[in-house]
């Protein structure tokens, strides 16, 4: 004999939504503490895998920035509510803007952390050793883990420790290889500058005071250059990863963000 199943009851709270997209290394797991903050603030968040990464498949065909916006954005089709903010970190702050253009009409406020508009934007140099540390190792036949371990430690600001702090690094030791090479490949192809200029909505700019990846100095130029309505902050004590190196600076720059510019607006 079948017995009727009745689904739980539950409760959706919340109008605005926080959509919550990682970076090359890592998935949405790295952002535990993020999210278990966000939540104690009141506010709704989504937090994907994007194509490839933790549970999610990575398409045949790879990635593309522009897909993953335009994912990212169905994603948003089906979990949005009356507010929606995209905070995208790393190679998620590059997909962001192209979230953005995908649906203009339904997000309401742009977070960008640890990145820059386009891998043009970076010096040669910058480029060089940016291919050099993250893909070549592995195309002389290293292991991931062994490749990224050092890569993912020069990415924290000196003296970086604690729980948040091993959370993301243990994460992100656990990224797929082939997603990661599809990944950068997305990066190194994408132009960015496009989206970053149609941005219409209030923006938040946050960079590490130590990052080298998203170096203050290239976020600060994507607000001179591209978004001259876009708030900017940088984060002392910080490198790559705000969130976990300085959680509390991080965060009190996004909820007032949040409150001041992008609630108050509606």
């Amino acid at each position: 004999m079948t017995t009727a199943y009745r689904f739980p009851d539950y409760q959706r709270a919340g109008d605005t939504t926080v959509f919550l997209l990682h970076g090359a290394y890592g998935s949405k797991d790295y952002f535990r503490y993020e999210i278990e903050t966000l939540v104690r603030e009141g506010l709704r968040v989504v937090a994907w895998d994007a194509p490839g990464y933790g549970l999610s498949p990575l398409p045949p065909d790879g990635l593309a920035i522009e897909r993953l916006g335009e994912t990212a954005a169905c994603l948003i089709d089906r979990c949005g509510t009356a507010t929606n903010i995209v905070l995208g970190h790393s190679m998620g702050g590059i997909t962001a803007p192209a979230v953005y253009a995908a649906r203009p009409e339904k997000v309401h406020g742009v977070v960008i952390s640890a990145t820059v508009g386009s891998f043009s934007q970076k010096s040669p140099e910058d480029q060089k050793t940016f291919l050099a540390e993250r893909v070549e190792p592995l195309r002389a036949g290293n292991t991931f883990r062994d490749t990224a371990g050092a890569v993912i430690d020069s990415m924290f600001a000196p003296g970086s420790k604690g729980s948040m702090v091993d959370l993301v690094r243990e994460v992100a030791l656990g990224t797929h290889a082939d997603t990661f090479c599809a990944a950068i490949t997305a990066i190194t192809l994408y132009d960015g500058e496009p989206n970053l200029k149609n941005l219409r909505v209030p923006t938040l700019l946050l960079a590490g005071e130590h990052d080298k990846v998203g170096r203050p100095e290239g976020m600060k130029s994507v607000q001179t250059q591209f978004v001259p309505h876009a708030e900017y902050a940088c984060i002392p004590g910080a490198g790559h990863y705000a969130f976990a190196e300085q959680h509390e600076l991080f965060n009190g720059h996004l909820l007032r963000f949040i409150r001041e510019r992008v609630m108050a607006a509606r």
